[in-house]
């Protein structure tokens, strides 16, 4: 019998902590994919797997081994895995593609899975407070820029990057904290977590079924209406204070906790 799950998580922020708490995540995160390699078809990284990551032609940045050769032996083991950029991780050039073997998504996808139409995303730019942020990732984009930036040293470059990364992460958790007053049986937002909830709604009826997001830090199931569709709005959490994760197969979506010592602890199962 095929491989028949998908697997979802989002917001790492590899490198956020200090080494030795870095080193017990990073063991985490490569226990949890080992948990999921043997069942999973596909698996999808939702934005933000590094809190820094500037990739230069001839320079990435150091550490994340034993993340980056855990997905390479999935990867070469038969899974696939997409890679979508976050607002921490979006200059991403060949390396994670050509010597990881990641599929990259610079902004969204929309596939069908089991039947079922997914549109899967970061966020990042999507809350009606983003305003600044949307016209500082068109600059940050810009081809032009980014080689203009390139030519500055790595070891000055990437200092510069994580700096401006602390001050972007402090954002995201208003925005999470901010989502704390949001409850999926009630109409009731707050002005950062409105956006992603009205484009997720958007796209339902567009004919999405799912709308996949990160970027919030908080995990989230929330099932929305536009006219007579009917679908789902999921915000994944993170691997800082969540290590939350998502789980597609057969129409059904589970939202889970991992627990490395005592597996995974199921927060709330959706049902198509």
């Amino acid at each position: 019998m095929g491989k028949k799950k998908y697997y979802f998580f989002s917001d790492v922020h590899l490198g956020f902590l200090d080494f030795a708490n870095e080193k017990v995540k990073e063991r985490k995160l490569v226990k949890f994919l080992d948990s999921i390699s043997n069942d999973a078809q596909k698996i999808y990284i939702v934005g933000d797997l590094f809190d820094c990551w500037i990739e230069y032609r001839k320079a990435v940045p150091k550490g994340y081994y034993r993340t980056l050769a855990k997905l390479n032996e999935i990867v070469e083991n038969g899974i696939e895995v997409n890679f979508f950029s976050g607002n921490h991780d979006f200059w991403v050039n060949t390396y994670l593609r050509d010597d990881v073997g990641l599929k990259l998504y610079p902004d969204f996808l929309d596939t069908i899975l089991d039947g079922k139409r997914f549109f899967i995303t970061h966020g990042d730019g999507l809350s009606k407070s983003d305003t600044g942020y949307k016209i500082l990732k068109k600059i940050l984009r810009n081809p032009v820029n980014q080689f203009l930036y390139s030519l500055v040293h790595p070891d000055i470059g990437l200092w510069l990057a994580q700096g401006s990364s602390k001050k972007s992460r402090l954002h995201t958790d208003d925005r999470a904290r901010e989502a704390e007053t949001y409850s999926e049986n009630t109409n009731l937002n707050t002005h950062g977590a409105s956006g992603m909830r009205q484009f997720a709604e958007h796209k339902i009826g567009e004919g999405f079924d799912f709308v996949v997001m990160g970027h919030l830090h908080k995990p989230q199931f929330v099932e929305l209406f536009n006219g007579s569709r009917k679908g789902f709005y999921i915000t994944l959490g993170d691997w800082i204070s969540n290590c939350t994760f998502g789980e597609y197969s057969d129409g059904v979506f589970q939202l889970q906790k991992f627990n490395s010592k005592e597996n995974s602890q199921l927060i709330k199962v959706i049902k198509e």
